[in-house]
C-alpha cells in the first residue's frame, strides 16, 4: 500500500508539471489534444516502473484527490478540475494501449489506499473506482466497455485468487457446445441472466399485487381468511426487503462506501417494501383483535387496504428498469437521477424558508387564543407551493392584514423565485446529460453491471428464493465443511432453478456458441482468393481487351488527400520544428553577411 501511495504522489507531481496553469478542458479531452500527446502517455505509462499495471488505478486516485482539493479550495477549482480531467484521460489512453490479455488484470486487481481519516480503505479495483467517481471519459472507452460487456454476458467471471481477492477471468466453458458443460448453477450469478430472471419475477409480483387489490371496499371482511394472492404478495415483499438489506450490508462491508449503495432505485425499493410491510402489519394487528372490537378490526383492515393501494405507483415505476438496456430509457433514468440530485439545493432553501413562514403563520393563528394546529398552516403553504393558493383562509384565520401579507410573501418566494430556481436546475441537469448522452448511458450500464456482482456470491438465490437460503441453507455454512456446503448449494439450486438453468444451458451451448463462431468467422475476414490482397494499389486486369483499372496510378490519386495521420499536436510540433529550422537558416545567413562585412 505504501508503494501505491508513492506512485499516486508521483502521478500527481507529473500532472502538476504537465498542467501548472489552467487550460481549456477541450484541449485535454480531445483526441487531437496538444497536451495529452503520445509522448506524454508513454511517459506516464513508464512512471510506474515495475508497478506499471497500477498506473491507471493511481491516476484515477489522483483524479479523486484533485477533485477533493478543487472543492476544498474554490479559488483553484478550475486548475484542479483540469488536472483531474487530465488524470482520467491519461488513465483511459494508457488502458487503450494495453494488450487485451492484460486488460482484465488492470481492471480487476483490487488495491488499498490510505483514507483521509487515516484508516486503510477496503480493496477496490480501477473499474469500481471509476464507477464510484462517475468517470465518463474512462468508462466510455472501448476497453472499459469490453470488460463491462464481458462481465454482463458472462464471458468473464469473478474468481478468488491466492490472496483471497477477486480477479476477472475468462469463463472456461464458453467455447464448448455441449449442453451439460453449461448446466451450471453458478451461471445464475451472470448479470445478464440475473437481470432477465428479476424481470420475470417482478412481472409475477405485479400480477399478484393486482390480484390483491381487486377486493371491493364495501365487502372487506376483517376476519376473512388469507387468500393466495395476499400470502404470495407479502412473502415476496419480505424476500425483496431481505435481498436489499443483505446486498447493502455486503457492499458496505466489502467496499466500505455506504453512499455508493444508495441510488434512486434503492430508495424506491425501500419505500415499496416499507409500505407493503406496513400494510401487512396493519392486517395482522386487525386479525389479532377479538370479536368484541369488530369496528377497530374493520378500520385496521381498511387502512391496510389503503396503504396497499398507495404502493401501485412505485410498483409500476419499477417497470422502467425492464427496458433500461435500451439507450433511450437508460438515458431517461440518468436524467431523472441527475434532476433529483440537482434539486437538493432547492429543497434546502425551501425547507429553511418554510420553517420561518410556518412559525409566523402559526403564531398569527394562535394570537386570538384559538388555533387550528400546525396541519392547517402546512396545508395552506403546500397548496400555495403547488399552484393553488387559498387567499381567503389567511384573511379569516391569521389576522387581517398581517396573515395575508405573510401569505403573499410565501407565494412570491416559493412560486416565483424558488420554483424558477428548480426549473433552471432541472434544465441544467437535462442539458448536461443530453449533451453527453452516449457516455452517460455507458456509465449507467457499467454501474448496473458491476452493481449486480460487486458483492461476490457464487451461489445467487434470487428473491423470493433467497428466503430458502436465509432460513435453511445459510445457517449450515458454519456447520458443514466447505466442500459439502458447496455441493449442497449446487444440488439445491439445480432443483429450484432447473427450468432457468436449462434455458441458460441451451442458449449458451447452441445459440450463443453458434453466434460466436459466426462472428469469429466474419471478423477473421474472407479467404485470400475471394477478395485478394486488400492492399493492392494498382490492380491489373487479366484480359486487357476489357479495359484497364489503374489508368491513374495510386500515387497520383492520393496526392490530393489530407494528411490525417498528423494530429493537431503533431501539426503544432511540426510547425514549431519548421519555424526553428527557418530561424537557424536566418541566423546562418546573418552570420555569413557579418563575416563578409568584417
Amino acid at each position: 500500500m505504501s508503494n501505491l501511495l508513492e506512485l499516486v504522489k508521483r502521478c500527481r507531481a507529473l500532472i502538476l508539471k504537465l498542467l501548472p496553469v489552467e487550460v481549456e478542458l477541450s484541449q485535454i479531452s480531445d483526441a487531437t489534444s496538444s497536451i495529452i500527446t503520445p509522448q506524454v502517455i508513454a511517459a506516464f505509462a513508464k512512471a510506474g516502473g515495475d508497478f506499471g499495471e497500477s498506473v491507471p488505478f493511481c491516476l484515477l486516485r489522483a483524479k479523486a484527490t484533485f477533485m477533493k482539493e478543487a472543492y476544498a479550495n474554490p479559488a483553484d477549482y478550475d486548475e484542479n478540475l483540469c488536472r483531474a480531467v487530465a488524470a482520467e484521460c491519461l488513465a483511459r489512453r494508457i488502458v487503450h494501449n494495453l494488450p487485451i490479455d492484460r486488460l482484465e488484470s488492470v481492471m480487476s486487481t483490487r488495491y488499498k489506499y490510505r483514507e483521509s481519516d487515516g484508516d486503510d480503505s477496503a480493496p477496490i479495483s480501477a473499474l469500481e473506482t471509476a464507477i464510484d467517481q462517475h468517470s465518463t471519459i474512462f468508462l466510455s472507452s472501448s476497453e472499459a466497455q469490453h470488460v463491462v460487456n464481458s462481465l454482463w454476458k458472462g464471458d468473464w467471471v469473478q474468481r478468488n485468487n491466492e490472496n483471497m481477492d477477486i480477479d476477472y477471468v475468462p469463463y472456461e466453458r464458453s467455447e464448448s457446445n455441449r449442453f451439460w458443460d453449461h448446466l451450471n448453477p453458478e451461471r445464475l450469478s451472470v448479470p445478464r441472466y440475473q437481470s432477465i430472471f428479476r424481470i420475470i419475477v417482478w412481472f409475477v409480483f405485479l400480477y399478484v399485487y393486482s390480484q390483491s387489490v381487486q377486493s371491493p371496499l364495501d365487502t372487506l371482511d376483517p376476519y376473512r381468511n388469507w387468500d393466495w394472492a395476499e400470502v404470495v404478495l407479502y412473502v415476496m415483499a419480505i424476500a425483496f426487503l431481505v435481498e436489499e438489506i443483505t446486498k447493502m450490508f455486503k457492499i458496505i462491508r466489502i467496499a466500505n462506501r455506504p453512499m455508493a449503495t444508495i441510488g434512486f432505485w434503492t430508495i424506491v425499493n425501500f419505500l415499496t417494501d416499507g409500505l407493503l410491510l406496513t400494510a401487512f402489519a396493519l392486517r395482522v394487528v386487525g386479525l389479532s383483535l377479538d370479536s368484541s372490537k369488530d369496528e377497530q378490526a374493520a378500520l385496521l383492515h381498511f387502512r391496510s387496504f389503503q396503504v396497499l393501494a398507495c404502493v401501485a405507483p412505485l410498483i409500476w415505476m419499477k417497470l422502467l428498469t425492464v427496458f433500461d438496456n435500451y439507450k433511450t430509457v437508460g438515458s431517461l433514468q440518468v436524467v431523472v437521477t441527475r434532476m433529483l440530485r440537482e434539486s437538493t439545493i432547492f429543497f434546502i432553501l425551501l425547507g429553511i424558508m418554510a420553517v420561518g413562514f410556518v412559525q409566523s403563520m402559526y403564531a398569527l393563528d394562535a394570537a386570538d387564543g384559538e388555533t387550528g394546529g400546525t396541519a392547517i398552516v402546512v396545508n395552506n403553504l403546500i397548496q400555495a407551493l403547488l399552484g393553488s393558493p387559498d387567499f381567503d383562509s389567511p384573511s379569516e384565520r391569521f389576522g387581517y392584514p398581517f396573515g395575508l401579507i405573510i401569505f403573499y410573501g410565501w407565494n412570491f418566494i416559493s412560486s416565483i423565485i424558488l420554483v424558477n430556481v428548480l426549473i433552471a436546475l432541472f434544465g441544467s441537469a437535462y442539458q448536461d446529460v443530453t449533451d453527453n448522452e452516449t457516455d452517460e448511458y455507458l456509465v449507467f450500464f457499467a454501474h448496473k453491471t458491476i452493481d449486480l456482482i460487486r458483492a461476490p456470491d457464487s451461489f445467487v438465490y434470487i428473491a423470493p428464493f433467497n428466503l430458502i437460503e436465509a432460513i435453511l441453507i445459510a445457517p449450515l455454512e458454519w456447520v458443514l465443511p466447505k466442500e459439502w456446503y458447496i455441493t449442497l448449494n449446487r444440488y439445491v439450486m439445480s432443483t429450484l432453478f432447473f427450468v432457468p438453468l436449462t434455458l441458460i444451458a441451451f442458449f449458451e451451448s447452441q445459440i450463443s456458441h453458434s453466434r460466436s463462431q459466426r462472428l469469429r468467422a466474419y471478423f477473421s475476414g474472407p479467404p485470400p482468393d475471394e477478395e485478394g490482397d486488400p492492399k493492392v494499389e494498382n490492380p491489373t486486369v487479366e484480359d486487357d481487351s476489357q479495359g484497364e483499372i489503374s489508368k491513374v496510378k495510386f500515387e497520383d490519386l492520393v496526392k490530393v488527400f489530407p494528411n490525417t495521420a498528423l494530429t493537431e499536436g503533431a501539426l503544432v510540433q511540426k510547425e514549431i520544428k519548421d519555424l526553428r529550422n527557418q530561424m537557424e537558416k536566418l541566423e546562418r545567413l546573418l552570420g555569413g553577411q557579418n563575416k563578409e562585412k568584417s
